[in-house]
């Protein structure tokens, strides 16, 4: 307790330390000019949604504007992305912004006239594809930025990078893709970033408003494969078999006595999901295997190393208690989203002035997971949340889900806050 205080006003005491910014009304302007076009291109991504590294319509788009707009692009990085390079009138550091690009697995129920209907196969089944996250808002915004900030160059002491990056929900099987790829391929060189700023709208948070959390927003996330072997036999004789099924259900029963029972939620939170299972193919055959996949997600490396190291221990043992055997594997997707104290410090007051004061609101950290948190390992990252709630809406649905949905007229002070960050940065260093 006494570090969490310590830590917290560690950290106010440097924010308050800071000069607030003034937000140029050529920024404002401008932003305030091409709103109807930001959600004109939203709708489109929206409509024509894409899944992770197969983005090619997407960022045949986003790599027309940028050059439109006389930048300089890069195509094909990290598979699908689109990198722009924007150069001030004066010279300075440089600054990278983030918008990810790839659309879900998911079957939409709203009733929109820009609705998906596109379907795709994932993971061997045939489903609706759609931006159940909001990436086609994170996209639609930075290319407003880009158009903004290519007008105001003469206010640019430095230069700014525009990373429009495939695969944040994670690559297909098999395949390498997200921010881990386009960092292996040189993302944040030539030339190399200084810091970086993203954002993620958010379906429960109001309109106008700004989330932040200092130090780690959200989770490590890891995807895990579990594999049950049992003894195939007739529906009518279980005794006679190995059930893969019941096993697979006393795994799950398990593994959440990990968070329940084992883990110190008090410190921080911990979630284990198992999201799907597949095994069997008639209604009478007790199948041979079953296999589970999943995910965890941790706020602290102390907890994520226990909770790792019990599953490994507790899923065979499981299996082997009641007959079968059982194996699993771990892929690592994100690490910690850190917010770095000092850049957030610096930057907080250019929130507060785009947005006003009370707009600007300090979040608890959540169990979601974001591989922005890989650019944040090599270099300064600020990663916070733009209230996107639905007006009429009492209960918004969360984001994965087919009902999720946005208020487009959120989306303009993300373009003005992006759009002034970069400048407010560059011009302090």
């Amino acid at each position: 307790m006494q570090k969490s205080y310590l830590f917290y006003f560690l950290f106010f005491f440097i924010v308050f330390q800071g000069v607030a910014q003034m937000s140029n009304p050529k920024i404002t302007d401008d932003a305030n000019a091409i709103e109807s076009k930001v959600i004109k291109w939203r709708r489109y991504f929206h409509q024509n949604p894409e899944l992770s590294n197969r983005e090619y319509k997407t960022a045949s788009i986003i790599a027309e504007h940028l050059k439109s707009l006389g930048l300089e692009v890069k195509t094909g990085v990290g598979k699908t992305g689109v990198v722009g390079i924007l150069k001030g009138n004066q010279s300075g550091k440089v600054v990278a912004l983030r918008a990810d690009i790839d659309a879900l697995p998911v079957t939409e129920r709203n009733n929109l006239t820009f609705k998906s209907e596109i379907t795709d196969e994932f993971l061997g089944t045939k489903i609706g594809v759609m931006h159940a996250c909001g990436h086609d808002t994170h996209t639609a915004i930075l290319m407003g930025v880009a158009e903004v900030l290519s007008k105001n160059k003469d206010l640019i002491k430095g230069t700014i990078k525009f990373i429009f990056q495939p695969a944040e929900e994670g690559p297909p099987p098999g395949e390498e893709g997200g921010a881990k790829l386009m960092i292996k391929e040189g993302v944040l060189e030539n030339p190399k970033v200084d810091a970086i700023f993203g954002l993620h709208i958010k379906s429960d948070a109001p309109v106008g408003t700004i989330n932040y959390k200092p130090g780690g927003a959200m989770a490590a996330t890891e995807q895990f494969a579990i594999t049950v072997q049992g003894k195939q036999t007739h529906g009518s004789a279980p005794w006679m078999g190995v059930d893969p099924i019941l096993i697979s259900a006393k795994i799950i029963d398990g593994l959440q006595t990990i968070i329940s029972r084992e883990s110190p939620l008090v410190e921080e939170a911990a979630v284990i999901t198992v999201g799907k299972i597949t095994s069997g193919v008639r209604f009478n055959i007790i199948p041979e295997t079953a296999e589970m996949i999943g995910t965890v997600r941790t706020l602290s490396p102390k907890m994520r190393e226990l909770i790792i190291r019990r599953m490994n221990e507790m899923v065979p043992a499981i299996a082997k208690a009641f007959g079968g055997d059982a194996t699993i594997e771990f892929q690592n997707n994100t690490s910690i989203t850190f917010n770095d104290l000092e850049l957030i410090a610096k930057m907080l007051p250019t929130l507060e002035t785009v947005a006003g004061k009370d707009n600007v609101l300090l979040m608890k950290a959540t169990t979601g997971g974001e591989d922005f948190s890989f650019y944040q390992e090599v270099i300064p990252g600020f990663y916070f949340f733009l209230g996107g709630m639905p007006l009429d809406s009492k209960k918004p649905a969360p984001h994965h889900t087919p009902d999720f949905y946005i208020d487009e007229s959120g989306m303009l002070l993300g373009v003005k806050t992006l759009s002034q960050l970069s400048i407010d940065y560059l011009q302090s260093n």
